[in-house]
């Protein structure tokens, strides 16, 4: 990437679309209330779990850098947030997670069944809302988003074997959890400009998306809980195998691969065997490495950027590049 100034802050790239992110929230509370008390209850719960709206703010400054006139841009928002939101959701449940962003998890809070029920009710409002609209383009990339999410899902339970996942496999399945859903805000924001802008930003939304997880996924080696709202290590504990251990174990040595094959056998790994295990992959070049890639993807997201019109969005594109790769290390 070229060089750009260090910390940059999610407010400061919020500034541009701060008035359109403050309809969202309420955005969302219209789309997902019904009147059954069991789904008020757990619509009201999430909705105090909603993140950041990175998504969305994507959405506005994509459309606001494609020079881009649409009614339906709030509504979209709080589409790409609901998804967000249902996979979430499901995400907590397949993983029987206790706690996300600090507050119990739906499924903590009540049964991985409502937990299913749930997500499924959170992705048919987003349909419902994109019925709503009459146009066919928005359904078709959002249908075609969600489906992509749930194919990597069943891709990364069907992989028996953590240990040899490849780092093909990962980028598939990165590409499905993050990227799909970054690009789909991305394109959706630009669906009403010219072809080559809509396409520029649908590649730079996946290119960020790429380089957002591959980050996060080196952050749960690199951070505490007080930094990514979860502990160190979580990752490993949960024998999830990301980029820094794909790249690392080809390196490793006989007796440290025993180490990590040791750590994948335990139900229950302790937190000084994970540690060791986060040492060893650092060593190795791990590290190093993952941070190489997520370099490469922000590399092309900012050269995709290069098809639209210098404005104050498409320097917060850019700068969105910088927080997706740089925050909390």
């Amino acid at each position: 990437m070229a060089p750009q100034a260090a910390g940059v802050r999610l407010a400061d790239l919020q500034r541009p679309v701060a008035h359109q992110l403050g309809s969202v929230a309420e955005e969302l509370r219209r789309m997902i209330s019904a009147d059954f008390p069991l789904i008020e209850e757990l619509n009201g719960h999430l909705l105090r779990m909603k993140g950041k709206l990175f998504r969305p703010m994507l959405l506005f400054l994509a459309n606001q850098a494609a020079e881009a006139d649409d009614p339906h841009l709030v509504r979209f928002a709080g589409v790409i947030e609901l998804i967000h939101l249902a996979t979430l959701v499901h995400d907590d449940s397949v993983d029987h997670s206790a706690l996300r962003r600090g507050m119990p998890t739906i499924n903590a809070l009540f049964s991985h069944q409502v937990s299913v029920i749930m997500g499924d009710y959170l992705y048919s409002r987003a349909i419902i809302e994109l019925v709503k609209v009459d146009d066919i383009e928005p359904l078709r990339i959002v249908s075609r988003v969600t489906n992509e999410m749930t194919v990597g899902e069943m891709r990364q339970l069907a992989a028996y074997d953590a240990l040899r996942f490849t780092e093909e496999e990962y980028g598939y399945l990165i590409r499905a959890k993050t990227a799909s859903l970054f690009s789909a805000a991305c394109e959706l924001g630009a669906m009403r400009s010219t072809p080559a802008r809509r396409e520029a930003l649908r590649a730079f939304g996946h290119a960020l998306g790429m380089a957002f997880q591959i980050t996060d996924d080196l952050l749960d080696y690199t951070e505490g809980e007080a930094v990514t709202g979860k502990p160190s290590g979580l990752d490993l504990k949960e024998h999830k195998v990301t980029l820094p251990l794909i790249a690392a174990l080809p390196r490793l040595a006989p007796e440290a691969r025993r180490e990590v094959e040791a750590l994948f056998a335990e139900k229950e790994p302790a937190d000084e065997r994970v540690a060791r295990v986060i040492e060893l992959v650092g060593r190795a070049g791990g590290l190093a490495y993952a941070r190489e890639r997520a370099t490469e993807w922000a590399e092309q997201a900012e050269a995709a950027l290069e098809e639209l019109p210098r404005s104050q969005a498409r320097e917060a594109l850019r700068d969105a590049i910088v927080y997706a790769v740089e925050r909390r290390h």
